[in-house]
């Protein structure tokens, strides 16, 4: 299911699909999963503690590495999309709303990007 062909609501459906099959509807409320973003969210910082920011970009150089941090940013989105599932959040609304008020709060600089090219 690479990013560029699975759609958000593919993704809400396979992980609503999986929590179906095993009866955990009554444990996502979403208090608990909002914690239990939390708590996924600091599994993902576990793995860059302690480390200087340039040390951190290096991760993509190690598989073995790379992969424990995919793991965890998968355990992140799952919680997400359950707690979507649960509030009946619209991501994609949510997300192209708050990137509008982002852009007004944050306007462009203008140029080019640090390390990169304007397009």
């Amino acid at each position: 299911m690479p990013d560029a062909t699975t759609t958000i609501a593919m993704l809400r459906e396979a992980v609503w699909r999986f929590n179906t099959e095993r009866h955990w509807e009554p444990y996502h409320s979403p208090k608990n999963l909002a914690m239990g973003l939390a708590c996924e969210a600091a599994e993902v910082m576990e793995h860059f503690l302690w480390v200087d920011c340039e040390p951190s970009r290096q991760i993509v150089h190690d598989a073995v590495k790379l992969a424990a941090v995919a793991e965890e940013v998968a355990d992140v989105a799952c919680h997400l999309l359950n707690l979507t599932n649960a509030l009946g959040i619209d991501l994609s609304d949510a997300l192209a709303a708050k990137m509008v008020k982002n852009a007004i709060k944050y306007p462009a600089l203008g140029g080019p990007a640090p390390g990169g090219t304007q397009g």
